[in-house]
């Protein structure tokens, strides 16, 4: 059996080293393909060899029940991935965190159950309500933060997946004394702690549980659809903490290292985002901003704005040199992507310079617009982030802001009043001639008015994304 282990933690050793590979390619958008193959390859390496050790430890019935589980996800996931669009990714993504917490949960419970003895098959001598020793206490410390961890992902994934899919409202949830109520929780999860690890019983561990949930669904009900991308990635760190988690309670190396990754890559990912909105990471925790598209703030009379048409704005897309295309989560809801996609190559054909500006958090998902930009076939050469592209406006001709509201507007920079206030955005206003696709004159999710919409060098282009691309298409 000794050497059954052996073999499996160097197959373990093996598939940690090709996940880390996976996270270095995935930086990228020209490895990205083959980090991807490394995760895939990594995760076939450790599914083997954990299926191979439990057919050695516990036998046919089990390992053929394993199968039969796995198949069952495999069907489910498959049938999830044909049918959701890459505009729904984050939805996706968001419902997939839920799993991975749901999953910590279970297991925690499980792992508790079977080492007290409250299960048959029990792994250690550990008696509820005894007391514990130093090596039993930290076992029970690392099965209540697993727990904890786990249900906090599971609703707040959840309400992420409502709020992403307009199933409920993307305004924050404002209760009165909200800070409060989560600090109670958040006490009350540690005075459980101390009775459980104390005095061990399922009555600490469920009252958490409970509290817990209600903690997770309240904390990203608080936040709004403004810091989506922040909460997605705040999300996936807490998934991996969770699968960490369980990687403990299981004595499984593998998930141990492979939470770690998923969590601190996560953490670093809601950094990030949060510098690029200029908000810190406790500010968003606390409550993040967020409207349905009506102004949350006093309203200002910017003057009256321009409307331009499909045939207008062809002609000057014929007479330009250099064109920016600023792409928001409007282009993802309207899938306007291809359509761009064939504007952008009919453009370069006539010899225009042809160029693309991402913000950090455009869109619903950190590299949202980059993915949708390459399922279309845009070169990657010509996708420049915001640091990259703001400087060149000032000699741009055309820009076309297809569905991005708050990621550019210069209240950002000209309000300090502003919810957005000091937020880093796209300097598009710089350009010679700016372009705005959008429905209506409704506010972006920060619910802030954008007096980018009425300055004399901006022309509103009314309508469905797609649909005026594809006529700006036709009148070229």
């Amino acid at each position: 059996m000794s050497t059954d282990i052996a073999l499996v933690g160097g197959a373990y050793l093996v598939a940690a080293i090709l996940f880390i590979l996976s996270l270095a390619g995935l930086s990228r958008h020209e490895s990205a393909k083959q980090g991807n193959t490394y995760g895939i390859v990594g995760m076939v390496i450790a599914l083997a060899a954990t299926l191979w050790l439990a057919g050695q430890a516990a036998g046919l019935p089990q390992w053929a029940a394993i199968l039969v589980a796995m198949a069952i996800g495999a069907v489910v996931g498959i049938r999830l991935a044909v049918r959701v669009e890459m505009t729904g990714m984050p939805e996706l993504i968001a419902m997939l965190h839920s799993f991975v917490g749901l999953a910590a949960v279970l297991v925690g419970y499980n792992t508790y159950l079977v080492s007290s003895g409250s299960q048959p098959g029990a792994l250690t001598a550990l008696a509820v309500g005894a007391t514990s020793g130093g090596e039993d206490a930290v076992h029970l410390v690392e099965i209540f933060l697993g727990v904890f961890i786990g249900a906090v992902t599971f609703t707040g994934s959840i309400v992420a997946f409502l709020k992403l899919s307009a199933k409920i409202s993307s305004r924050p949830l404002m209760l009165p004394a909200r800070h409060w109520l989560n600090l109670a929780a958040v006490v009350a999860s540690l005075g459980l702690m101390v009775w459980f690890v104390v005095a061990p019983s399922l009555v600490p561990l469920v009252a958490m549980t409970v509290i817990a949930l209600a903690f997770g669904w309240h904390l990203v009900a608080s936040i709004g659809g403004g810091d989506m991308p922040v909460v997605i990635s705040m999300l996936n760190s807490y998934s991996g903490w969770a699968a960490a988690a369980a990687g403990f309670m299981l004595s499984n190396d593998l998930l141990i290292v492979t939470g770690a990754l998923v969590g601190s890559s996560g953490a670093y990912l809601s950094y990030i985002m949060c510098q690029a909105m200029n908000r810190s990471f406790i500010s968003v925790i606390a409550g993040g901003f967020g409207s349905d598209g009506a102004v949350t703030g006093p309203e200002v009379d910017y003057g009256e704005h321009r409307e331009t048409t499909a045939e207008e704005v062809a002609d000057l897309l014929k007479a330009a040199r250099s064109v920016v295309i600023t792409p928001g989560y409007g282009m993802a809801v309207a899938q306007a992507q291809y359509p761009v996609a064939d504007l952008t190559a009919k453009l370069r054909e006539r010899g225009v310079e042809v160029r693309f500006g991402i913000h950090p958090v455009a869109g619903r998902l950190p590299g949202h617009m980059n993915v949708l930009l390459a399922e279309a076939k845009v070169p990657y050469d010509i996708v420049l982030e915001m640091d990259e592209i703001n400087e060149d406006f000032p000699d741009t001709d055309v820009v076309l802001v297809i569905g991005a509201n708050d990621t550019v507007n210069p209240a950002a920079m000209d309000d300090p009043s502003s919810p957005i206030a000091g937020m880093p955005v796209l300097e598009v206003w710089n350009a010679k001639e700016v372009i705005v696709f959008k429905r209506s004159m409704a506010a972006g999710y920060a619910g802030v008015q954008n007096p980018l919409f009425f300055r004399d060098n901006t022309a509103m282009l009314f309508g469905d994304a797609k649909d005026r691309v594809e006529d700006i298409i036709k009148a070229l």
